[in-house]
């Protein structure tokens, strides 16, 4: 209702006359003002004839009440939107900044004026507009702050209006649930005080000052429950993560001091490094007040808090999938509940990124319930050096997201609060935020002495009694409890903690059993990769099929009609073909296929059109996704322009997944790098830290081919440098068949670990790199592939160059150019997959050349990047000690390829040149062969 025309005439510079103009026009043609003043108008005409503008709504009698009901209507509804500005907020007593357009005076009258005016001018209920606006005061500035007017759904802010003045919010808490919240305080407290004196200094990162989100978080399970869900996913970073896991996830109070102490069960310090404890992950279940049983998950974390946001939403999204029915999910199953910093969330992108993903059809997950933890302040930064907004939450309004602060010292608030959101989700399933403004009762951790830095902070939390104090006090004056009754649930609580870490104590000398040690890493099974033919010239014929009725833009359908013929090509299957049929075959295996990246759809590249759009209605049509008989579900999506988000999504939807093969393509090799934490944080040690499994695939477009330094480089060099503990799969195939069975590796081999593959882009449509349909009919995923040339000739061959991807093509290219006749007889061996090395393979391949006399490992890339660090020790070894191994490429460089295409082929040419026409660096004699073990 207000806006700054009607601001300006109810301060004056309107004047009687303007009005009365305005209302002519309103009586002649509505739509001919503002929809702001068509409402003022209709409120006046309640009024009557003693409300009306002189001349033009009858005879006024006082035309002062007419300027007074716009005042009041502008006031009420300022109330609304800036009445969280006069919220008591901080437990510690600072005052709220307040709002100038929250008193009357602001628009020309007194509080005296509003006894004057109906507030049924106002559609309000009550005798006055007077005892209507203190009504509104009370309901939008002393508990709850709420801010709903960035909200773009007009039915949203009218949904808040209703729970705010007449609905959920004004909804006190019952004695019995009062009594509920300050045992579950009374609880939190003491296990952080126990904690404090029977492990003094030990780092614990306590939930102290923000004790509410516990209770909180009861209120948030008890209600998804109620509105259908069957789990609960939690992700949050140290702080409070050890109340939570042991009050709202059950972790038994044993297990947490045991972990105190030093005592890990099922650990073995040579294969699992394990984590602190306040970055484990926990999973239980719990039963409802209706009796309703809900699992609960606690999604392990590293220390670089808001990364595990994106991962929490892939593992949701995961298990919202309805078992038995392909492609539904139950958005209404599964609530993921983010919990953030308030220096993190305005402070790293990844939020940003995630909050993105909210409602895009890729990643929803039907509303996150979002709870900042706010300590107002974060480590030793003062929020007028974290963020350039008023509020920590900020952020969330560019997404439209409703937000509620609420002071951490009241139970009816925030308790209120967490109903709201839950039932926002349920009505509207889009996300929710609360910032729960609180204080943190120690430093950044409990080693800390926070006063050195905010020492004028540090001296009111001292002087400020804990939550459950407050909640205490509070509940005697309402008679709740008596002061009694909160000192023997204080003492009951101490007495139960201290019994049940005497009794740990007692058991410290009895002997050991000995722990059960976690499954090692062991070379996995075989897979049986190859899909007999007939079925893959079906499955040819329908991925190249689409209804009669849909237009397929005629280029494309041309591209998709050589694709049907190529089945009889021996050398016809491009890689984006291979990888069609590869998808496909997985589906009718029962294998899920799911992959998103940015324009992953039609690839970056222009070699997938996975998804086809009607030239004429530009409708869209999946083939992979209409197979008959297809026991798995298809998805492809085009991502955000994010790398870190996504790929902490489609890792976590991994996690959760694991009949589903989860791939994410980075638009160029180069891109992998924004999601560098994600990799680093999760995929690299998910394992070792967590004894959590992904099947997550990588896929990267590697390769020089003259495009600048940003197109070129995956870093193959950072992945394999991080290789250790069978922690992961690295390959570089270099021809569509490799790739077609490598992809139905990764679906089907156990245990599942993640894969990184250097993909292609010169050789996605190369005929020198294509395969034929036999190759996907037959074999399976070699690591390492001989030289065809040399088959019958390897005794003539002196030089070995290894090599992987597709540098190999640049190889046999120069041997083609020179018709065979290299000047030094060479065989090109290409290793396809880097991690595991394949030292027997490699061992026995290099056999089969008795008169080699010199090895060499060739690349593009700088000399300290690509694989060669990595691949030099292990080359080494298989050559046994005659032989040496010498490295042909480019030399250490900073930037990882030339920015001008002219230098980017000479480079190529003398790579070429070293290998093909460089003579024997010496003359060896003939080696032992090299031990294949």
């Amino acid at each position: 209702m207000s806006s700054p025309t009607r601001e300006r005439a109810i301060s004056g510079v309107y004047n009687d006359g303007y009005i009365a103009e305005l209302y002519e026009s309103y009586l002649q043609d509505p739509s001919s003002v503002e929809e702001s003043w068509r409402q003022f108008f209709r409120l006046a005409e309640r009024l009557g004839g003693a409300a009306a503008p002189a001349g033009a709504m009858g005879s006024v009698s006082d035309p002062h009440l007419l300027r007074t009901v716009a005042a009041a209507s502008a006031l009420v509804e300022a109330i609304r939107e800036y009445g969280h500005f006069a919220v008591q907020l901080d437990p510690l007593g600072s005052p709220p900044p307040g709002a100038p357009e929250l008193a009357p005076e602001f628009y020309g009258i007194t509080e005296a004026d509003l006894t004057r005016v109906p507030a049924a001018a106002l559609g309000l209920d009550g005798k006055t507009a007077a005892d209507a606006i203190e009504r509104l005061r009370t309901i939008y500035s002393s508990c709850l702050a709420i801010e709903t007017d960035h909200l773009g759904e007009a039915e949203e802010r009218a949904w808040f209006r209703d729970a705010m003045e007449t609905g959920e919010a004004k909804r006190k808490l019952t004695p019995g649930e009062k009594k509920a919240v300050l045992r579950r305080l009374t609880e939190v407290d003491g296990l952080e005080r126990y904690l404090g004196r029977a492990f003094v200094g030990y780092k614990r990162f306590s939930i102290e000052g923000t004790d509410a989100l516990v209770p909180m978080l009861d209120v948030a399970i008890e209600g998804a429950a109620a509105a259908g869900a069957r789990e609960v996913a939690i992700c949050m970073a140290h702080r409070g993560r050890i109340n939570v896991l042991v009050h709202t996830l059950g972790k038994p109070y044993a297990t947490i001091f045991e972990e105190f102490e030093g005592k890990h069960t099922a650990t073995n310090a040579e294969s699992e490094t394990g984590d602190v404890k306040y970055h484990l992950g926990f999973s239980g279940t719990r039963t409802t007040a209706a009796g309703q049983e809900v699992v609960l998950t606690l999604v392990p974390n590293p220390s670089h808090l808001e990364v595990v946001n994106p991962v929490l939403l892939g593992v949701a999204r995961a298990r919202q999938r309805v078992e038995g029915q392909l492609g539904v999910r139950d958005e209404s199953a599964v609530v993921p509940i983010c919990i953030h910093g308030d220096a993190a969330f305005p402070g790293e992108g990844v939020v940003a990124e995630t909050l993105n993903l909210s409602r895009l059809r890729g990643y929803r997950t039907g509303g996150t319930l979002h709870i900042i933890v706010n300590n107002q302040v974060g480590f030793t930064t003062d929020p007028i050096d974290a963020r350039s907004t008023h509020y920590a939450s900020d952020l969330a309004k560019g997404f439209e997201i409703p937000i509620i602060h609420v002071n951490a010292d009241d139970p009816e608030a925030y308790i209120a609060a967490m109903r709201l959101g839950i039932a926002y989700r349920q009505r509207f399933a889009k996300d929710f935020l609360i910032d729960l403004v609180g204080y943190r009762r120690h430093g950044h951790n409990e080693g800390d002495e926070p006063a050195f830095t905010q020492p004028e902070l540090y001296a009111k939390v001292r002087q400020h009694p804990s939550p459950r104090i407050v909640a205490g006090e509070r509940f005697v004056r309402e008679a709740v409890l008596t002061q009694e009754d909160v000192a023997a649930l204080d003492a009951e609580i101490s007495a139960r903690l201290e019994q049940i870490h005497g009794e740990l104590r007692k058991g410290a000398d009895a002997p050991d059993h000995e722990a059960e040690k976690p499954p090692q890493p062991n070379s996995p099974e075989p897979v049986q990769t190859a899909v007999k033919r007939d079925h893959l010239v079906a499955l040819n014929e329908r991925l190249a099929s689409w209804p009669e009725s849909f237009h397929v833009h005629p280029r494309l359908g041309k591209q998709l009609e050589r694709r049907r013929a190529a089945a009889e090509d021996p050398a016809g299957i491009d890689w984006g073909h291979a990888e069609a049929l590869a998808f496909g075959s997985l589906l009718t295996d029962g294998v899920s296929v799911r992959l998103s990246g940015q324009d992953a759809e039609r690839g970056t590249f222009s070699h997938r059109h996975a998804v086809l759009h009607d030239v004429e209605n530009g409708q869209a049509f999946a083939p992979l996704a209409h197979l008959p008989k297809a026991a798995g579900a298809f998805e492809i999506y085009n991502s955000p322009l994010s790398e870190t988000a996504v790929l902490g999504f489609e890792y976590g939807y991994s996690t959760a997944a694991a009949d589903t093969l989860t791939l994410w393509e980075a638009q160029f090799g180069d891109f992998v790098n924004v999601a560098q934490p994600i990799i680093d944080q999760f995929i690299i040690a998910d394992r070792a830290k967590w004894g959590q499994d992904s099947g997550v695939v990588l896929l990267l477009p590697h390769g020089y081919e003259g495009q600048g330094p940003e197109h070129s480089s995956a870093r193959l060099e950072r992945f394999l440098q991080s290789c250790a503990e069978d922690n992961m799969r690295v390959a570089y195939p270099s021809t569509p068949a490799q790739y077609f069975h490598i992809l139905r590796r990764q679906a089907h081999m156990r245990p599942r670990r993640p894969l990184v593959l250097m993909q292609p882009k010169s050789l996605l449509r190369m005929p020198e790199a294509a395969s034929g349909l036999d190759a996907l009919a037959t074999g399976t995923f070699q690591p390492v592939l001989d030289d065809p040339r040399a088959s019958g000739d390897r005794e003539k061959v002196r030089r070995l160059a290894f090599c992987t991807g597709k540098v190999y093509y640049d190889l046999t290219g120069g041997v083609a150019e020179r018709n065979g006749n290299t000047k030094v007889p060479v065989a090109i061996i290409r290793i396809e997959e880097l991690y595991p090395w394949p030292h027997s393979d490699v061992g026995q391949l290099i056999d089969r050349y008795p008169g080699v006399e010199e090895v060499v490992w060739v690349q593009e890339e700088p000399k300290n990047m690509g694989a060669w660090t990595y691949i030099a020790p292990w080359l080494r070894a298989a050559t046994g000690t005659v032989l040496s191994v010498t490295y042909v490429g480019r030399p250490e460089r900073a930037s990882p390829a030339e920015g001008y295409n002219a230098v980017h082929g000479v480079e190529q040419k003398r790579i070429v040149d070293a290998v093909l026409d460089s003579p024997l660096r010496s003359s060896l004699k003939r080696r032992t062969p090299v031990s294949k073990s």
